[in-house]
């Protein structure tokens, strides 16, 4: 077995046993976007308004407190070598008055659990993560984004699947117990939801054993969105009337990726929405392979920003 192949199918927090609401995955998706290996510890602010922003979604107080709340006493099962591990996320989640801000203390234990997660497998995007309202889709595209470049996951047993999603509890009793139930209630919504909401277009395939279906995998090929946002933000402080701070903050990055320096290039970009637009889509367009720029891909941005002038092909 490769190591690769390892990594993908012993990625602890992503086949880990637990289950969380759409809320609850909402902030754990955005706190996981937050964690920067240069932070001197292991508390993070989340803004409400930002995550609000990229979801479309309002986020009352109490929801969000009772979402925390349960979140702290729910536990993460991870198998290692010798056996199991339980870990629970948080040391403390403060509610700052006035602020629209939740910071929340990482428990140490599962912190390089989260980078983990974050390094391994999640180049899947924030955006797309988060605008999934179904807890089921959520994890059904975490599970298919560590497999996009293959393009087929692993075989997965059902029964274990099912445990992981948190629908068999400790005694061994399903939630939805008919596999038909389990195809209507959680994978056809799921797949319907991913195929049209993220970059990723996947379908599933199932095994028999006997008269009853033992596994499933799922195909898993890149689609082209107009426009989104990848998971790892870079915050800024600019604004650009029209243009989402997500939208703008990623344009940055974007630029600052493909060594485009330049003041005045940058200057051009950046204040106008639909260069910032034409960044994103680009940026996209070259992630899910539907553009190839082998050579120069900023070159050939400001090209079709009409920033630069093509170059004449040489005489023959």
């Amino acid at each position: 077995m490769s190591s690769e192949l390892e990594i993908r199918q012993h990625n602890a927090l992503t086949n880990a046993r637990y289950e969380y609401s759409e809320i609850q995955l909402d902030v754990l998706f955005f706190l996981i976007s937050k964690l920067r290996k240069d932070h001197p510890s292991s508390a993070y602010q989340l803004s409400i308004k930002e995550l609000s922003a990229l979801t479309n979604k309002q986020y009352h107080y109490s929801y969000l407190r009772k979402a925390t709340e349960d979140m702290g006493s729910r536990m993460f099962e991870i198998e290692h070598e010798r056996g199991y591990r339980q870990m629970w996320m948080f040391q403390y989640v403060d509610y700052l008055k006035g602020q629209g801000i939740i910071e929340i203390k990482l428990s140490e234990a599962v912190l390089p659990f989260l980078f983990g997660l974050k390094d391994n497998f999640t180049s899947y995007e924030l955006q797309a993560a988060l605008r999934l309202t179904s807890k089921y889709a959520k994890r059904i595209y975490q599970l298919c984004s560590q497999w996009k470049d293959l393009g087929e996951t692993k075989k997965y047993d059902l029964q274990e699947l099912k445990s992981a999603f948190g629908l068999v509890d400790s005694k061994g009793n399903e939630k939805l117990k008919q596999f038909g139930q389990f195809r209507e209630k959680v994978l056809d919504p799921a797949v319907k939801q991913i195929n049209e909401h993220t970059e990723l277009h996947i379908s599933y395939k199932l095994e028999k054993l006997g008269r009853s279906f033992k596994h499933i995998s799922f195909t898993v090929k890149p689609q082209a969105l107009a426009e989104s946002i990848p998971f790892d933000l870079v915050p800024t402080t600019q604004t650009l009337p029209g243009v989402p701070q997500s939208h703008y903050d990623n344009a940055a990055r974007v630029l600052d990726e493909l060594r485009i320096t330049d003041a005045r290039h940058r200057q051009a970009i950046l204040s106008s929405a639909a260069h910032v637009q034409e960044v994103n889509r680009y940026n996209h367009d070259l992630k899910t392979g539907k553009l190839k720029a082998s050579r120069n891909a900023g070159g050939l941005l400001l090209v079709r920003l009409g920033l630069v002038a093509a170059k004449s092909p040489k005489p023959a």
